[in-house]
């Protein structure tokens, strides 16, 4: 029996939270619903822990789906690096359950909660599809049911805030257009291939070479994707759709959504299209590398000027997006393990941040950053807990953010980009600012005369403060992911680096 269950495994990780998402909408109010779906969550998380050590322990896993082969069938292949993406989703999901029953319960009504969870399962089937498959097309599909999961979760926040409800729209649209853009390029792919598995495009893409119809179907996908990952100038859905969420909601998206959007465009790059013509490496230098840069200045900028801290940390997520989006651009061994190992780094200090203003709307009864003032006396575990992320978010030594902008800096270096380097340097520096002015609002200006404050409950600062742990863990023994990443990179590119000079 455990050997069924161990050869299934791929399948069960995105079979699982599929099937347990109706069965939780049948369970009534909240209660039960919550903890189905937390049991559910550590299920998957165990089950991407095992996948994980197989694939790290050098073994990529093929899995055929009802026993069809490929190309015909659908292939679930798990390697070092959607293992270790698997491993993230999961885990932001199992930490994010506990988190959720008291900030869910306070934001939305007793009735929907187990709609709330059913729609929570399935944006984290969604998630695990995108990441596990081996198939275009179903990288497609997954993509949708998160998507449409993920509009049905921030319009939720319309119970606190009827501005999700247009948040939820925007991100809909602006989804859609992306989802759009991405199914025409996989089009354009399977009009010249006539096929849809991966492995199998990557071989036909190299006999039949380069060609116009190719080179469409290259900047459909990379539009596509940009728009799911939001990349700088294609961001304009994030901020509201974070800001005006339920808490969990933006904790868990805010850690997991973007990533995986990273990785499909990671997989799609090296493992389909390969560098074999100038045209993807050009857009690379001339498109991706100016906006990543752009993208770290101009929305930690627009971060440093915010009111709302939730509205901050999610411009902040927009700048972070353009440090993984800049290790992408170097198109070097060491600038792909910057983008990989940041996955995670942004992953733990992202999800714990936004779990931490959570819990400031709980006890606080706002996440305004003026409101915030004299928090740091009446809140001292939660306050803490911030800190600790926003010196992870600056990059300080000892903490994963350092260990991201360590590699970023020297793939510069190693190309000779001095400039560059100075640039991921100086967007640090903009990073103290916004994450200073909550600091100071919170230990050095006295609170509103008539607030009564208490401390958040622990079963929203344990998940908080694990995050935070792990953020200065692996800031200080990055062996683990750094090493992950590094045979992710190898698996993408082999073991000699790609350089613009080539």
């Amino acid at each position: 029996m455990l050997e069924i269950i161990e050869a299934n495994l791929p399948a069960l990780q995105v079979v699982v939270p599929l099937v347990a998402a109706p069965v939780c909408a049948m369970l009534g109010r909240g209660g039960r619903a919550w903890a189905f779906a937390t049991g559910i969550s550590f299920l998957t998380f165990a089950i991407s822990v095992s996948l994980f050590a197989t694939a790290y322990g050098g073994s990529p896993v093929s899995y055929e789906m009802g026993g069809w082969a490929p190309p015909i069938g659908i292939e679930y292949r798990i390697d070092v690096l959607n293992a270790f993406v698997l491993m993230i989703v999961s885990g932001i999901a199992a930490l994010v359950m506990p988190y959720a029953r008291l900030s869910v319960a306070s934001e939305i009504p007793a009735e929907r909660q187990a709609f709330f969870y059913t729609a929570f399962l399935l944006c984290l089937t969604g998630l695990l599809g995108v990441t596990i498959t081996g198939d275009a097309f179903n990288v497609f599909v997954f993509l949708e049911i998160s998507s449409l999961s993920t509009y049905a979760l921030v319009a939720s926040g319309a119970w606190r805030n009827k501005r999700a409800l247009t948040a939820a729209y925007n991100y809909l649209i602006m989804g859609t257009v992306g989802a759009t853009f991405f199914v025409i390029g996989i089009g354009m792919l399977y009009m010249i291939t006539g096929t849809l598995n991966m492995a199998d495009l990557a071989a036909r893409i190299a006999e039949h070479g380069d060609s116009r119809t190719l080179r469409m179907g290259f900047v459909f996908i990379f539009i596509g994707i940009g728009l799911k990952l939001a990349m700088f100038p294609l961001h304009l859905w994030l901020p509201n759709a974070y800001s005006f969420a339920p808490s969990a909601v933006t904790s868990f998206i805010a850690a997991t959504a973007t990533k995986v959007a990273v990785y499909v465009l990671l997989r799609f790059m090296f493992t389909v299209f390969g560098f074999d013509y100038a045209f993807q490496a050009s857009t690379l230098e001339n498109v991706l590398l100016p906006v990543a840069i752009v993208a770290m200045f101009a929305a930690s900028l627009v971060a440093i000027f915010q009111d709302d801290l939730k509205r901050m940390l999610a411009y902040s997520s927009i700048a972070q997006i353009g440090y993984m989006l800049l290790g992408l651009a170097f198109l070097t061994h060491t600038g792909l393990v910057a983008t990989i190992v940041h996955l995670f780094n942004h992953a733990v200090t992202k999800g714990a941040l936004f779990m931490v203003a959570g819990c400031f709307v709980l006890s606080a009864g706002t996440s305004s950053i003026s409101g915030l003032r004299g928090v740091g006396r009446d809140m001292p575990w939660t306050t803490a807990a911030f800190v600790a992320g926003g010196l992870s978010l600056i990059g300080l030594p000892l903490t994963v953010g350092f260990i991201s902008k360590w590699y970023l800096v020297q793939a510069s270096l190693e190309l000779g980009w001095w400039p560059v380097a100075l640039l991921i340097m100086g967007s640090s520096l903009l990073a103290i600012i916004y994450v200073w002015r909550v600091v100071e609002a919170a230990y050095l200006k006295p609170a509103p005369e008539g607030v009564t404050r208490r401390e958040a409950p622990l079963s929203m600062l344990v998940p908080a403060w694990i995050l935070v742990g792990l953020s200065i863990w692996f800031g200080i023994d990055a062996t683990l992911t750094t090493t992950a990443a590094s045979r992710a990179a190898d698996t993408l590119i082999g073991s000699s680096q790609i350089l613009w000079q080539e």
